[in-house]
């Protein structure tokens, strides 16, 4: 299990948005309580966030980012691609993250193990509190109305106050 982080992905009444907290755990200690885990790629079309080592992660965004323009921003082709290599390439098999990446149509995780999952409900997290952001987002999904940004940030806090390596420093993203 990556202990490291939160990031949830919730789509929504044509909007998605990303969620991530900003803990930096090593072990039992926190390093840093405002990181930045979320990114805009593609000229801001797409958004991307991580769970795992950090230096691991930019390294992934830099290549998905390079596929997204090899592929012409067609994001489930990119994701495909940047999952084969990160599995075939022995450089890259080290690598200890995950990806969810999301643009206006499609959401994906994407796994070193070449893992490219897209969710049934619109809805995907990682991390460590990843398990209690979900529960808490498909709850928000089946029982409210509210808009896909509210649920991602309203799951984020809950996992807080959840789990030790989830903080409420949380930052979102919106397409």
């Amino acid at each position: 299990m990556i202990r490291s982080t939160t990031v949830i992905c919730v789509r929504r009444g044509g909007r998605v948005a990303m969620a991530g907290d900003g803990q930096v755990s090593m072990g039992q200690t926190v390093l840093k309580r405002k990181a930045r885990k979320l990114r805009r790629l593609a000229k801001g079309s797409v958004l991307a966030g991580f769970a795992g080592a950090t230096s691991d992660a930019f390294a992934l965004f830099t290549r998905f980012e390079a596929k997204l323009e090899e592929y012409r921003g067609n994001l489930s082709r990119a994701a495909i691609e940047l999952a084969k290599d990160w599995r075939l390439e022995k450089s890259l098999r080290q690598l200890d993250a995950l990806l969810v990446v999301a643009d206006a149509e499609s959401t994906f995780l994407i796994s070193g193990t070449g893992d490219v999952v897209e969710p049934d409900d619109g809805v995907i997290a990682v991390g460590s509190g990843g398990p209690y952001a979900l529960a808490a987002a498909r709850a928000l999904m089946a029982h409210t109305d509210l808009p896909a940004r509210t649920i991602a940030e309203e799951a984020l806090k809950t996992s807080a106050g959840i789990c030790v390596y989830t903080n409420l420093e949380i930052t979102v993203e919106e397409l």
